[in-house]
């Protein structure tokens, strides 16, 4: 592993793992679409992808004053399946919108980023605890890796390269 594949998250899987073929990695993928996870995995075409993934979440609305404020959360990966080289490209984006108003509708700020996203974001609440002291209690939590771990493990343990893309095209 090179510096530029630890640079963009690119991984190989374990030694000797023979490869499944490309019917089967993709089955994998979609099957990890579940009513119970955050994320839905469909194709991609239209996107000039083989699948697309993608996890959006809304934090809890703050109110400050007379101004309720929201931040939503937007994963997206799309994967390109190289049949020849066993290897899935990927191409993750993230996008990050604030809205304000009461309720909140007007969009006042957004933020784009391509890569491996490493970003955690938690809202804490203070309050006092079944033992009667004051305590805080995570009560919103998002993380990319939420979506990028399943596919990243089923993808390497089907045998195949995870290899990430900033630059270029899938």
């Amino acid at each position: 592993m090179g510096f530029f594949d630890k640079m963009t998250g690119t991984q190989h899987p374990p030694a000797g793992l023979a490869p499944l073929p490309a019917e089967e990695v993709r089955a994998a993928l979609l099957a990890l679409n579940q009513p119970d996870v955050p994320y839905v995995i469909r194709y991609g075409a239209a996107e000039q992808a083989d699948l697309v993934a993608e996890l959006r979440i809304a934090e809890p609305a703050w109110q400050n004053f007379f101004l309720q404020s929201q931040l939503t959360h937007a994963v997206k990966i799309r994967m390109r399946l190289n049949r020849k080289d066993h290897e899935v490209r990927v191409l993750e984006e993230q996008r990050e919108v604030t809205r304000v108003g009461n309720p909140p509708s007007i969009r006042i700020a957004s933020g784009y980023s391509r890569g491996p996203d490493r970003t955690v974001t938690r809202q804490w609440t203070i309050g006092r605890g079944d033992n009667g002291r004051l305590g805080a209690t995570e009560t919103f939590r998002f993380t990319a890796s939420d979506l990028r771990n399943p596919l990243k493990d089923t993808v390497l343990n089907s045998g195949w390269t995870w290899r990430s893309v900033i630059f270029g095209k899938l």
